[in-house]
């Protein structure tokens, strides 16, 4: 095992991976850039190092400067987190030039796994359906309107190399489609380094279902059942739950032993999340794979009683997975909320400022509440980075229970100092739709709220 380890990322889930460290044994180093030097979770770590000004670009962006801390600190692993850098391929590499054990995935498979259009036919390969659509990255418009006239509208223009959402369109005829390709590309460009777009057939009623995976070095892998991830803003997860409520216990297991099978295939190795659209029809097809620790892996880890973190830091100090699947006991319902300093009631405009209060009881019932984040009060969230304060994960024997028990969490919170999306999530939680288990992609259930059901049913 590793003796010293250096969390490339900051924040959450520095923090995150700063326990699983210490759960193993392993001193965790940590990296700040000058905005963060001043913050609180920087205790977490044994030992801290300045990489650069505010900028991500020229801090947690930086290659160069988080792999020279990792030498000057005397550690023998890096763990990216998820964002940044955490699916760099040449990251990876760039860590394995230096000795550094990169906690993720060989780099080849996350090069294969991160385009698009490459990973969707190593998949087909291996058995998987896939959203009908373009079989390559398309070369210019021509291509994308004779593609869409195929398959017909509506469609997704999608960016070939990220996610997230950014170059993403949705066209509904021919002039829509005509009018997004350019923007689509040029903001694909801007996020990613690469505009190249596919497209797909938009499948109205779907909802966002995700595997999650662990495999070692020797061939061995499990699953630990799906997340449903369909309570999105602008393609960004806002909710997730595990189980999802739309799969039946026979096409759960089927889905979860194809997932797996799919990354053995691959030879994957490390943890990973295998990303599936259900269709309105109950159709379950493969979107992408995501080549990392998942911001919603807590759901997973409650429902399962696993420590994924830490399995994932075993893996990549070669040790071989401690358990087979027919030991992953899957047990009661979990879900997850992100909390934000963001308006929902003001079109989700980001609210940076500090912190006056900050209280997540985590004490009342009737199931069990987990409060992730790096934030105590007298805190300033910056302007600078992500704006998640805290994941506030719930577990219950039953989805009912799970829901009253983060409704009751969320309706107790104080925070102060900011605005947050607790009001969505209480209104989400407390609408029919969501606790019938009727939702998709295309909307927010409950949100925005009709002000005479706005308060939350416990």
């Amino acid at each position: 095992m590793f003796k010293r380890l250096l969390v490339a990322n900051r924040g959450e889930v520095a923090v995150r991976i700063a326990r699983a460290c210490r759960a193993l044994g392993i001193a965790p180093v940590g990296v700040a850039s000058e905005a963060d030097l001043g913050a609180s979770w920087i205790q977490a770590f044994d030992e801290v190092v300045c990489i650069g000004p505010a900028s991500a670009a020229m801090s947690y962006l930086d290659a160069g400067r988080l792999v020279q801390a990792a030498l000057q600190t005397r550690c023998s692993a890096l763990h990216p987190g998820w964002g940044f850098l955490a699916e760099n391929a040449r990251f990876a590499a760039l860590c394995a030039q230096h000795g550094l054990v990169f906690v993720g995935p060989r780099p080849g498979q996350m090069e294969l796994m991160g385009a698009k259009t490459p990973a969707k036919r190593a998949m087909r390969a291996v058995g998987l359906a896939l959203i009908p659509g373009s079989e390559e990255p398309l070369p210019d418009l021509e291509s994308a309107l004779r593609c869409a006239r195929e398959i017909g509208f509506p469609v997704l223009l999608k960016a070939d190399s990220g996610g997230g959402g950014r170059g993403m369109r949705r066209c509904t005829s021919e002039v829509e489609l005509r009018e997004a390709f350019a923007s689509a590309r040029a903001e694909a460009e801007a996020a990613f380094g690469d505009g190249a777009l596919y497209l797909e057939r938009y499948l109205t009623g779907g909802r966002h279902v995700e595997v999650q995976v662990l495999c070692d070095h020797f061939g061995q892998g499990i699953h630990v059942g799906e997340r449903e991830c369909s309570v999105q803003r602008k393609h960004q997860k806002l909710l997730e739950e595990s189980p999802s409520p739309a799969l039946a216990p026979a096409q759960r297991a089927e889905l979860g032993a194809a997932a797996l099978r799919a990354a053995l295939a691959l030879g994957y190795t490390s943890a990973g999340t295998v990303e599936f659209l259900r269709a309105s029809d109950g159709e379950l097809y493969f979107m992408e794979m995501n080549t990392r620790l998942q911001v919603e892996h807590p759901v997973s880890e409650l429902v399962s009683g696993l420590d994924i973190a830490a399995l994932q830091i075993r893996i990549a100090a070669n040790e071989r997975l401690p358990l087979a699947q027919s030991e992953v006991a899957l047990r009661g319902h979990a879900i997850e909320t992100r909390i934000n300093a963001e308006d929902p009631e003001h079109d989700f405009r980001p609210s940076p400022g500090t912190l006056r209060a900050f209280e997540l009881p985590t004490d009342l019932g009737p199931g069990t509440v987990r409060v992730e984040t790096h934030l105590v009060a007298g805190d300033t969230v910056s302007p600078h980075y992500d704006s998640l304060l805290a994941k506030v994960i719930a577990h219950a024997e039953t989805r009912e229970l799970a829901i009253d028990t983060l409704l009751r969490a969320l309706s107790a919170a104080r925070i102060e100092g900011v605005a947050t999306t607790v009001p969505l999530h209480r209104a989400v939680l407390a609408s029919e739709a969501f606790r019938a288990g009727r939702y998709d992609t295309s909307a927010i259930p409950g949100w925005p709220p009709a002000r005479a059901h706005a308060r939350a049913r416990i």
